[in-house]
């Protein structure tokens, strides 16, 4: 019974987290777009292989990891920074003239999996996301980690990470059907806001969690 409840927790959170992922799931969207589902697969395959780390030590160690606040506080400003810029880079993306959108395209011929591996290393924010879940689920007892039973929770978590990227990169790849709206709107206003807002939201969590008495 523990076995089968760690798998479906760890499926359905990261499931859910896997939505706010920003630049990993647009960039698997033009992966897609442009090279097929299986280069997808093997981009997914590369960002859950940097994942099952991040979820393996961050459960390890997530009370260590809480306790210190000094690498929790620049993981938490870093967070805003992050979020602000990929926003930008999203913004000035859509501005460039079609000659310029080849960058992916030399990029992708390396390596698909490596990509997935790279840009999942550089995702800091990841470490706040699975050290407060990990938390949360184990003070909640809602996974059990004793022996091998946290390994169950880890696969539950990358399947759950792997089939919610998958999902959305393919509602996304719907949604691109209508060239006009999503070249117009959703490249150089909705996804650059989507993170502003995020970046907002972050900004109003580090005032909470450290100026608000």
């Amino acid at each position: 019974m523990k076995v089968i409840k760690n798998i479906f927790v760890g499926f359905l959170v990261s499931f859910i987290g896997s939505i706010p992922l920003g630049y990993l799931n647009i960039i698997g969207f033009e992966i897609y777009s442009k090279f097929g589902i299986k280069d997808l697969i093997f981009y997914l395959l590369g960002v859950i292989s940097v994942e099952v780390f991040v979820i393996y030590f961050t459960l390890i160690f997530a009370e260590k990891l809480v306790n210190n606040k000094k690498l929790m506080k620049a993981v938490d400003y870093f967070a805003i920074i992050f979020l602000l810029i990929l926003g930008y880079s999203f913004y000035a993306h859509s501005n460039q003239s079609a000659a310029n959108h080849n960058d992916l395209e030399k990029y992708i011929t390396y390596s698909p999996y490596l990509i997935g591996l790279l840009l999942n290393c550089v995702n800091f924010l990841q470490l706040p996301f699975w050290t407060g879940w990990n938390l949360y689920l184990m003070n909640g007892n809602y996974i059990a980690v004793e022996n091998k039973l946290k390994y169950y929770y880890i696969a539950g978590t990358l399947i759950g990470t792997f089939l919610g990227m998958l999902a959305l990169v393919l509602i996304l790849n719907t949604l691109s059907q209508n060239t006009t709206f999503f070249s117009k709107y959703v490249m150089s206003v909705i996804i650059p806001l989507f993170f502003i807002v995020l970046a907002f939201i972050q900004m109003y969590k580090v005032y909470k969690k450290y100026y608000k008495r």
